[in-house]
């Protein structure tokens, strides 16, 4: 077993944003040269709240992928795979439910605030209930000592950390509690400045081209106190700042800084510059996708390596889990 391995998952619930990209994609693309890494396209997950309709998550995990691959993943570097290709999942999701407290899984901070802000959505089932559980099989089947996080998801890492201290509790030290990896907080807010989500409309995609950016980009709020062009603004309170932070090189930050606040710089010439960055930024993403759209086999043997890869893995920590609960018949 590695001594430095991580391991993450995404759901297939539709195109990434720049949300995903800078959120989570980036220090996945800088893990992958720092450690052994397994990252999963979560699909049993994705059921926990589309299982009414799941017909589009087959769409979405090659798509996932895509935009994955396209963004700096190397699977000669990590390993790709699909959860539900990889049964040994279901399995140790299955023994740890049967050691897990009801009330762990109730008191769920998550579980509590998605049924209250979820409406559209049946999320009373067992499925959404037990979804920390099969998250802590994810993690515990890979052994990895390392899992990114973001300060805010600390306390579902904690559930993992709680729940494979009960495994070896009863069955003696063998599954690894695994360490938080705080990862850097990018802010990239949505267009209107809430957060970047899908369901919000608010949202730049990976897959955008500059043509379905650039109006989006040119109705972006922006300091709501700077009425006119002369009016001095606030680049810390703009919406539009933050993206700089994230893809305008330094120097021009700079510039954008005192033209801001000194209003010889406008929103509209503001947005220009950002606009100029976006397709920096984007251009080798969308390259990369194309390419990946022109062979679309390559996303199946990225998929078929990766699961055999995580099934052998995950195969060798369930046996010595069988054994300890002498259920290795």
């Amino acid at each position: 077993m590695s001594t430095n391995r991580t391991v993450s998952g995404m759901r297939p619930t539709g195109a990434l944003h720049l949300g995903h990209y800078f959120g989570v994609l980036k220090n996945w693309v800088e893990m992958q040269h720092e450690m052994e890494s397994f990252f999963f396209v979560a699909d049993w997950h994705a059921l926990t709240s589309d299982f009414a309709d799941p017909s589009r998550i087959k769409e979405f995990v090659p798509q996932l992928v895509m935009d994955w691959v396209a963004s700096g993943l190397d699977p000669q570097k990590c390993t790709i795979f699909q959860q539900s290709q990889v049964k040994q999942h279901a399995e140790l999701h299955l023994l740890l439910s049967m050691i897990t407290p009801l009330g762990w899984l109730e008191r769920c901070p998550t579980y509590k605030e998605q049924q209250q802000q979820i409406t559209n959505k049946d999320l009373g089932n067992y499925g959404f209930l037990g979804y920390p559980v099969l998250m802590a099989s994810d993690i515990l089947i890979y052994r990895p000592q390392w899992v990114p996080v973001g300060q805010d998801q600390l306390p579902h890492l904690e559930m993992t950390r709680e729940i494979c201290r009960r495994f070896n509790h009863f069955y003696g030290d063998y599954l690894v509690e695994p360490q938080a990896k705080l990862t850097p907080a990018a802010k990239c807010p949505g267009l209107d400045g809430r957060k970047m989500s899908k369901s919000y409309g608010n949202a730049i995609h990976l897959g955008d081209s500059m043509e379905e950016i650039t109006p989006k980009v040119r109705g972006m709020k922006t300091d709501e106190n700077r009425l006119r062009r002369n009016d001095p603004g606030n680049p810390e309170v703009c919406n539009l700042f933050p993206y700089h932070e994230l893809m305008t090189d330094a120097d021009k930050q700079a510039e954008i800084r005192q033209g801001c606040s000194s209003a010889s710089l406008g929103c509209v010439d503001c947005k220009k510059i950002l606009l100029e960055s976006l397709e920096r930024f984007l251009t080798p993403i969308h390259e990369r996708r194309r390419e990946l759209e022109s062979r679309p086999d390559t996303v199946q043997d990225i998929l078929r390596d990766g699961n055999a890869r995580a099934r052998e893995e995950a195969e060798r920590t369930m046996e010595g889990v069988r054994q300890r609960l002498s259920f290795d018949f």
